[in-house]
């Protein structure tokens, strides 16, 4: 039986891959700390309904904390290990630096040295679109240069695909990073818009749009960014090249993959699919830009569908409807 170790399994997206994972006879090694970045009773939900396979095993504790991954990697010797768990959000990560500095840049520097201790068939590590920072030219390639990140989340990021290329080309790790691209649906984090938008709209709040909507967002659903993931975690590097949109490092076996829909949505085009399936209208305060933010982002998928052959396809009218729906059940909005 092959054997996963994915980091931040009980958050939005680790959900959802170890679940992906466990349907295809995986065995699932999930760490997650259960912080109380937002509350932990939505993480707690999602880890009960992965604990209730016989193939995965819940590990509780916090990536940064030393030797935790080392002793794991000994004890498992996973073949693929998917790295998710981070301290996540733009705006908090001015609230808070050193959150960041703790999870992103100490927890991933423990991840590689499990990795060089206990070296797994092939590492994937998430990294985010906001890499791409005060980049105007679009859809951004993995192949632009992005050294001006507006937000320190972002920097922090930037800082793990430094870190990851350099223990790719000094130990030979296969190392695959992937950049996020605005991802969202059912089991969503309670700090992500899908959740302010439509807890609002049922409460009868107004929402806030920034940038007075003027925003352009390549939404991706979440059940096509783990499908896409689970396509990579066989496409490994090892000095092939996937046509001239590779990002294929010249000293090492690493590439970087964005992952979204490759075709950016109107922020208020969003709203209005939430009021659709919300069956309501939203109140709208328009406010100015946030600090740290970037009005529009759009992936090239090229690279993805070269080494996958797939590519994500979910239209966000039918994403919202399936978020709304699912809000519905587990908040008991709209009733």
């Amino acid at each position: 039986m092959r054997c996963a170790l994915v980091t931040g399994a009980a958050g939005f997206i680790g959900f959802h891959l170890s679940r992906l994972l466990l349907a295809e006879g995986w065995r699932v090694v999930g760490v997650d700390n259960h912080n109380d970045y937002y509350d932990p009773a939505l993480k707690a939900a999602r880890e009960s309904q992965l604990a209730s396979d016989p193939d995965y095993r819940a590990v509780r504790g916090a990536v940064e904390d030393p030797g935790l991954l080392t002793a794991l990697f000994a004890e498992e010797r996973p073949e693929a290990v998917v790295h998710l768990a981070a301290q996540a959000g733009v705006r908090y990560s001015i609230e808070n630096p050193r959150a960041y500095v703790q999870a992103n840049l100490l927890g991933t520097f423990e991840l590689l040295e499990a990795a060089r201790a206990h070296p797994p068939r092939h590492m994937l590590l998430a990294s985010t679109s906001s890499v791409y920072g005060a980049n105007t030219e679009m859809p951004y390639r993995e192949t632009d240069k992005a050294d001006s990140q507006m937000s320190f989340y972002a920097a922090t990021k930037k800082s793990n695909e430094a870190m990851a290329h350099s223990y790719a080309h000094l130990f030979g790790l296969p190392v695959t990073m992937f950049r996020f691209f605005t991802v969202y649906g059912p089991w969503g984090r309670p700090d992500m818009a899908p959740y302010l938008f439509t807890s609002a709209i049922f409460d009868g709040r107004p929402i806030k749009v920034f940038n007075h909507g003027d925003m352009l967002r390549d939404f991706t659903f979440v059940s096509d960014l783990v499908r896409a993931i689970r396509l990579l975690v066989d496409a490994v590097p090892g000095g092939e090249r996937a046509g001239d949109f590779d990002s294929l490092s010249p000293v090492a076996p690493y590439r970087v993959v964005n992952i979204g829909n490759g075709a950016p949505v109107p922020l208020l085009d969003f709203i209005a699919a939430i009021e659709s399936a919300a069956g309501r209208k939203a109140q709208r305060q328009m406010l100015p830009m946030q600090p740290g933010d970037v009005p529009a982002t759009w992936a090239d998928t090229t690279l993805l569908r070269a080494l996958s052959g797939y590519a994500p396809q979910t239209a966000v009218a039918d994403g919202v409807a399936a978020y709304v729906a699912w809000f519905r059940e587990y908040y008991g909005g709209g009733a």
